[in-house]
């Protein structure tokens, strides 16, 4: 895998061992050239200088690219083992720190006290969760009226918003990422 944008652009990360569904470069090029360009922000500027968080991590991709674009505070969180150390290593590539945090997303969003600019969510395709979720993320801290939360999932699965306002997808082959506000 390779960085698509940004100061790391075109540099190689590695790959966890194990069952892994890897972003597609083209995914990750639209998505962050969006937020880049502050198509989705109350301001603009994009992710200069904002804060990422990358829920369901794996090999620490999304939030390296969020590095690579200006993004200062980041934590990614990952409950498999069988990544941590892919995880430290690709994140150690990064011009800032990237908080790796070793816990299930579900016990990251109920221990949550601080908010994001950008949530990236991306669970299994099987997870069979996502709804609850995506409820518990928007009733959490970690969203406030202006966070972006974006939600990779299979194309043709539907999601139940709730408490959020899903403003824009964006499909990408058989994959999509969902565009939630709070409503």
């Amino acid at each position: 895998m390779r960085i698509s944008g940004g100061v790391l652009a075109g540099r190689l990360i590695d790959c966890p061992p194990g069952i892994i569904r890897p972003s597609m470069d083209r995914m990750r090029e639209s998505v962050f050239g969006c937020l880049a360009a502050g198509v989705f922000a109350e301001t603009p500027g994009g992710l200069e200088g904002s804060s990422f968080l990358d829920l369901f991590s794996g090999s620490g991709v999304i939030a390296l690219e969020a590095a690579s674009r200006g993004a200062l505070v980041i934590d990614a969180v990952e409950s498999d083992p069988l990544k941590r150390k892919t995880l430290l290593t690709n994140a150690s590539l990064s011009p800032v720190r990237i908080n790796c945090r070793f816990i299930s997303a579900e016990l990251y969003i109920k221990r949550s006290k601080k908010s994001f600019n950008y949530i990236f969510c991306d669970p299994p395709f099987p997870y069979r969760y996502k709804n609850a979720l995506l409820s518990s993320i928007a009733l959490s801290p970690l969203m406030d009226e202006t966070t972006v939360l974006m939600i990779h999932l299979p194309r043709r699965e539907k999601i139940e918003t709730g408490e959020l306002n899903a403003f824009d997808i964006r499909c990408y082959g058989n994959s999509a990422v969902g565009f939630l506000r709070k409503q």
